[in-house]
């Protein structure tokens, strides 16, 4: 269970931030990534805490939870590398990338980056125990990959933020799974 800690805090976070931009007046949400902005570079940090509201926040929560909890439990001593490379790499990505004048915030960056993450570590580490959960999260959450493309999602929401949290989990796991022992047969 103390793997899951750092997931539950990060979630608590969110929750926390939320509740209090809900409360307090002023709007959190523009701390989030603003693109080519000096200002937006904070928001590479802050953005996957931040969420336009409780509808928003609920839907990242639950695959967060899932995808987290799955990263936390397979690789507890690597939980928080791979979440600081997605949420870094990602959300660099979304500041050089993404439109002018617009700012992305949202923990769904991280969940498509655990997503990818757990994917290819299935096909990296070729270990019975990641392929199945790779199989598995595919089959649960791979519908939602579509909204890594322009076309895949609705107005107002970042396909970019998407794709690079997706690219940044597929970098993850190549720094971060550690790949299966094997045996080499030489022949004599």
């Amino acid at each position: 269970m103390r793997a899951l800690v750092g997931v539950f805090i990060m979630v608590g976070i969110m929750w926390l931030l939320e509740a209090f931009d809900a409360v307090v007046p002023g709007d959190l949400d523009g701390y989030g990534i603003e693109s080519r902005e000096s200002d937006g570079l904070f928001g590479i940090v802050a953005a996957p805490f931040l969420h336009a509201d409780f509808a928003h926040l609920m839907a990242n929560t639950v695959p967060f939870l899932v995808l987290g909890s799955i990263v936390a439990l397979r690789y507890p001593s690597r939980f928080w590398a791979i979440s600081l490379t997605i949420i870094g790499i990602g959300g660099a990505g979304v500041w050089l990338l993404g439109p002018a004048n617009t700012v992305m915030i949202g923990a769904s960056g991280v969940v498509f980056g655990f997503l990818t993450f757990l994917i290819t570590a299935g096909v990296l580490t070729r270990h019975w125990l990641d392929v199945v959960i790779a199989l598995g999260v595919l089959f649960l959450y791979g519908g939602i990959l579509i909204g890594a493309l322009p076309f895949g999602v609705e107005a107002g929401v970042s396909w970019l933020g998407h794709l690079m949290g997706a690219f940044a989990g597929i970098l993850a796991a190549f720094l971060f799974a550690r790949k299966a022992d094997r045996v080499v047969h030489v022949p004599q």
